[in-house]
């Protein structure tokens, strides 16, 4: 992005953050730390077809190098007119997940530890995206994220906004060599898309076998 802006679409936008997110963000989803600054991360807005098929204004932060090509995933959901019923910051929700989740808001950035865990998410390192969090849970074991999902743990029922592999949302994000957390073998998370970085991870099979998690 070299600090610029990029105008993918209308309404399609990236930009280093602003400093109104800056202080948004700051002490919330964000706080200093050695793995990223806010200099690595970009601001995105996005546009989306909400769950009442309006179009809706959505906002995500994101790992700078993965910027244009999430501008160009959800480019591609909302000309195959997905739905998503809201895209906010987490830091609306004091930086929460169980309550970003149960409120099926999609989200990327929180500077975060994965659940239960003392181990770091990628979605701390922007470079993970959780979509339609309340219909696609996270389940390991007994537990469920969020925790009012129960009615869509079971992947064998038919109802709306559930992610598959014959899902527009895995398609889109798959083309672009993003990995699934639908296909762990111990735990499922069916909300999460995530790409490692090689360099810093090795290769992303360490990442599906389970270093990294939601």
């Amino acid at each position: 992005m070299s600090g610029l802006i990029i105008s993918y679409r209308d309404g399609f936008t990236a930009c280093p953050l602003p400093e109104n997110i800056i202080s948004f963000i700051n002490g919330v989803t964000y706080r200093e730390n050695p793995h990223i600054t806010l200099e690595e991360l970009s601001y995105l807005r996005v546009r989306h077809y909400d769950f009442s098929h309006r179009v809706a204004e959505g906002e995500l932060i994101a790992a700078r190098p993965l910027a244009e090509e999430m501008l160009d995933i959800f480019f591609c959901l909302y000309e195959q007119e997905y739905e998503i019923e809201k895209i906010r910051l987490c830091d609306h929700y004091g930086g929460d997940d169980e309550r970003s989740m149960s409120d099926n808001n999609s989200s990327a950035f929180n500077y975060r530890t994965v659940a239960d865990t003392d181990k770091l998410s990628l979605h701390a390192l922007g470079r993970a995206v959780d979509i339609n969090p309340l219909y696609n849970p996270y389940i390991v074991g007994e537990k469920v994220m969020p925790a009012n999902a129960l009615n869509y743990c079971d992947r064998e029922l038919a109802f709306e906004h559930k992610i598959d592999k014959n899902d527009v949302c895995y398609r889109a994000f798959a083309a672009h060599g993003w990995l699934w957390g639908g296909d762990w073998k111990s735990e499922k998370d069916y909300q999460h898309f995530y790409k490692p970085e090689k360099s810093r991870f090795k290769t992303v099979i360490s990442a599906a076998a389970g270093i990294f998690r939601k």
